[in-house]
């Protein structure tokens, strides 16, 4: 019986170790980030959401529920549930998208539309744009105007991503400006070239 016994919990502890290792707890972030596509214009916005939160781009409004990670000691995956609704030209508001967005795989549940894309690039514990406020902040701005922080713009409420500061732009592969004046300078307003 003894003997029984050992072998089944030498069974059981070999059936552990052959599942594999345990899975790696996600990470709940409380931002969100996002790219935009005007397919008008062409400008590309990348900006960030608080969980819960909802900002708009464009006739978008873009709300994610969770957005989580792993460790960085396991491979990346990133994925967020997100609900998208569209301002129709009726001001009716309907839900264009529902459901989970994954970084590594964009075009996998990006949301298409006929003039924006929105496609999430990643999760962060934190965000240069300042959180949502709450009554606290409310109060507080009230009471003290001078050091309370700037308001987001909004349209109806809904504040509009602020974009990201662009990196510089580089040099390389750039082609250089060819002015008819030949030096280099563009030429005064009015003046008539050769």
């Amino acid at each position: 019986m003894r003997l029984l016994r050992a072998s089944l919990s030498l069974l059981a502890i070999g059936l552990s170790v052959a599942a594999g290792p345990a899975r790696a707890e996600k990470v709940a972030n409380p931002v969100a980030v996002f790219t935009g596509l005007d397919k008008i214009t062409g400008r590309i916005i990348t900006f960030d959401v608080y969980v819960d939160e909802t900002v708009q781009f464009g006739a978008l409004r873009v709300t994610p529920r969770v957005c989580y990670t792993r460790p960085p000691t396991e491979a990346a995956r990133t994925d967020a549930f997100v609900e998208v609704d569209e301002i129709t030209l009726n001001d009716e508001i309907k839900r264009i998208f529902s459901g989970w967005m994954f970084a590594a795989s964009p075009g996998l549940n990006a949301v298409e539309h006929p003039v924006y894309d929105v496609w999430l690039n990643d999760c962060r514990q934190e965000s240069d744009i300042r959180p949502p406020s709450s009554p606290d902040d409310a109060r507080t701005a009230e009471a003290n105007p001078d050091g309370a922080p700037t308001p987001l713009e909004t349209i109806d409420g809904i504040p509009i991503p602020r974009p990201k500061p662009a990196a510089p732009p580089t040099s390389i592969g750039e082609p250089e400006l060819d002015l008819p004046d030949g030096n280099g300078e563009e030429p005064p307003p009015g003046e008539i070239l050769d």
